[in-house]
């Protein structure tokens, strides 16, 4: 089974080619501005790997995915992709059979077949980028809800009406930090982190704010879902101090909710930007099986 694997984000979409159990030719392009124009660059990407024989397509998406109508209801960073049968007019673009899937539960369901849930029978998972998504799953299965909101953690309300998406999100982090700090339009999450790290004063108290509210939402969802494993994925994963810094902030919470009985792992994504994408092909996987 060869498959072209799609993980759509509101800044970029990342790409590869699943062979052979295998991700390879992983790379991006800017999320385009309309609905015509990400087909155009999906069709080139078809064009690209014309050598292969594609099975199919596997997405992985922001917004809340109905699986079954191939249809993305809720809102996201690409408002182009919402409420209508997204998945039939992939399907007729490319010529093939396409699954998509919200990318945080993608995420979930790589961890849950292969990385760090996979032993766990109740999990949460934040995945942290353009926004704040999120999964629950118990026993290997996602609770997506009867309107499949469950997990959206980033609509959480913390702050004067202000969402986890928007208080935790390095794209919206830096974008609040830069027309502060009178710098370009350009300047980014990976910027924003870079100036934390050469000792930047205002840097790093945004970064640390960032770390308080995910520490809090984090808090949260521990008192009304109770999972023994809480797993953070999404670009801001491969930073090695973000474990050590949530968790000491939310040991602090925790400990001044006098909650200490509460018990839980705190982890990082195992495949971390790679997780949507592998998950992306697990649910093609369960949808269509191996031998499409």
């Amino acid at each position: 089974m060869t498959l072209l694997v799609c993980d759509m984000g509101g800044t970029a979409v990342k790409y590869a080619l699943y062979h052979q159990g295998e991700l390879s030719y992983q790379a991006a392009f800017p999320t385009p501005e309309s609905w015509e124009e990400l087909k155009e660059e999906l069709k080139g990407l078809q064009e690209q790997f014309s050598s292969y024989q594609l099975s199919g397509v596997a997405f992985s998406s922001p917004g809340s995915v109905d699986t079954k109508q191939g249809i993305i209801y809720g809102k996201s960073a690409i408002s182009y992709i919402h409420h209508f049968p997204i998945r039939e007019e992939l399907s007729d673009l490319f010529g093939l059979p396409v699954s998509i899937e919200n990318d945080a539960n993608c995420a979930a369901l790589a961890e849950l077949h292969f990385g760090v849930a996979k032993d766990s029978s109740l999990s949460v998972f934040f995945i942290i980028g353009s926004g704040v998504g999120g999964a629950i799953a118990q026993e290997k299965s996602l609770l997506k809800g009867k309107n499949l909101f469950g997990g959206e953690f980033g609509y959480m309300i913390l702050q004067n009406g202000r969402t986890l998406s928007h208080l935790v999100s390095p794209v919206h982090v830096a974008k609040r930090f830069a027309l502060a700090e009178g710098l370009e339009e350009s300047f980014s999450g990976k910027d924003l982190f870079a100036l934390a790290d050469q000792g930047h004063a205002h840097a790093q108290q945004a970064v640390e704010e960032m770390y308080q509210y995910l520490a809090v939402g984090i808090y949260n969802v521990l008192m009304t879902v109770n999972p023994e494993l809480v797993v953070i994925g999404g670009g801001i994963s491969v930073r090695e101090a973000l474990i050590d810094e949530v968790r000491s902030r939310l040991q602090q919470i925790i400990l001044e909710a006098g909650a200490t009985d509460l018990q839980f792992r705190l982890e990082a994504c195992q495949y971390r930007n790679n997780a949507n994408l592998l998950g992306a092909v697990s649910h093609f996987v369960n949808q269509y099986g191996e031998n499409v």
